[in-house]
């Protein structure tokens, strides 16, 4: 309500926050649609390595050729970072060393910046935040995407006094799911690779969504940004639907699934024989609610909330999310309120690359999404003990090791430049981060 009144005030007095947008892709265009509906809002420039791709991807979702010819297209990210008709940058790239790089120089030129790119804040989200507050500037989490409506549900429950016993998100998930490829993908979404050429859609991405990585890595964001456990394996994607997120989601000690009060886990859509779950929450967000009293939990179920069989836990939750069409949330808030929607605060979660099958000595890793590694959840501690690799650094590293199936791949496995900048940054955030 109260960023309405902002909103509403900058408009009466003729304003806009002006945004440049790095990355025109699937998020970048679902945010461009909204772009000519919202009043008080414009963008200034979209930066792409493809300027045409770009332009197309405008006319795509409803932008008139004046506004087109309106807009600043550049390759250059520095140029449209550094420009003065610019307040808000929103990195779009799903590049993790592209997006360090992008809201460093965000931090350098005064400019608020919302990071879309989970692969970047999971990687390096702790320090950029730090490096975001000495500067002056917000660095934010996107609305639209699921950490961020997660969290939003997290504060809202701690904010009127409950316990969240766990939050995340909703997939759909098979065991099978982790091995799967750029090659095989486009069969679990019962697509032909011809199709899926058609309608331009990245195997690789789409990929990343099906093997778990995203997964691991959107879980990982929450947990660093509201200070949450995670699992000390891997998510376990349990087969859940609405009505039972309050059974299952809590504690084994209280007849539950998960080993920490306050975890965030992921809940599958499907059974593990392939037959859907009830009332599935496969594009929502969720948190499991805990009681504090008993006259609360009376309150539960007096106002029609679904509990477990004791009445103490409930769920809150969100079918649906809109990605970047929902994204004006972040950048009014950065802009007008100075606010993130949701920010990493702490090194808690670590997505480390596992090999999806037996990897030979000299062979090169191919990233998230490819054929040689999926991300799996762990603890940030875990991780460091292992000095295990990130998955949003596991691509054209070579291997100088074999490594067996499933087997989580450390920096002791691969050929690397230390002088590499993400690799750099990254190791620099491990050594003080946490002290």
């Amino acid at each position: 309500m109260f960023l309405e009144l902002k909103i509403n005030e900058l408009i009466e007095n003729n304003k806009t926050v002006r945004v440049a947008l790095i990355g025109a892709g699937k998020f970048g265009s679902m945010f461009l649609s909204q772009v000519p509906s919202t009043k008080g809002l414009s963008v200034s420039t979209i930066c792409d390595l493809n300027i045409d791709k770009a332009k197309q991807s405008c006319r795509e979702v409803g932008w008139s050729e004046d506004l087109i010819l309106n807009t600043n297209f550049l390759d250059n990210s520095e140029e449209a970072i550094n420009r003065d008709d610019v307040d808000v940058v929103v990195e779009a790239t799903g590049h993790p060393g592209y997006g360090i790089s992008h809201a460093r120089k965000c931090f350098q030129y005064g400019k608020h910046v919302i990071m879309v790119n989970v692969e970047a804040d999971v990687l390096a989200g702790a320090y950029l935040s730090k490096e975001a507050k000495s500067a002056n500037v917000v660095y934010s989490m996107a609305y639209g995407d699921q950490p961020a409506l997660t969290i939003e549900i997290i504060e809202w429950a701690r904010a009127s006094g409950f316990n969240v016993t766990a939050a995340g998100k909703g997939t759909k998930y098979l065991p099978e799911f982790h091995a799967s490829t750029p090659d095989t993908v486009w069969n679990y979404y019962g697509l032909n690779k011809e199709e899926a050429e058609i309608a331009g859609m990245n195997p690789k991405m789409f990929n990343s969504f099906l093997d778990g990585t995203k997964s691991s890595l959107e879980m990982a964001a929450i947990a660093n940004a509201s200070k949450m456990c995670v699992p000390d394996d891997g998510l376990l994607f349990t087969p859940c639907g609405m009505d039972d997120l309050a059974k299952s989601l809590k504690p084994k000690n209280k007849n539950g699934v998960l080993k920490y009060d306050g975890q965030v886990e992921v809940v599958s859509s499907v059974h593990r024989d392939g037959k859907p779950v009830y009332r599935d929450l496969r594009w929502g967000v969720y948190a499991v609610l805990q009681a504090p009293n008993d006259y609360a939990a009376s309150c539960f179920k007096q106002y029609g909330m679904n509990t477990d069989e004791t009445g103490e836990y409930s769920a809150m939750y969100k079918p649906f999310h809109l990605i970047g069409m929902e994204l004006n949330t972040s950048i009014f808030s950065a802009a007008l309120l100075k606010i993130p929607t949701g920010q990493t605060k702490s090194f808690l979660g670590d997505v480390v690359a596992t090999s999806k099958k037996k990897l030979l000595n000299g062979s090169f890793l191919d990233g998230e999404g490819g054929s040689t590694v999926w991300g799996k959840l762990i603890p940030a501690e875990k991780s460091l003990k292992l000095n295990a690799l990130p998955i949003g650094l596991a691509n054209k590293l070579k291997l100088k090791n074999d490594i067996l199936e499933d087997n989580i791949i450390t920096w002791d496995d691969v050929e690397f430049n230390i002088n590499d900048e993400t690799i750099s940054y990254r190791k620099k955030m491990e050594s003080q981060i946490n002290d």
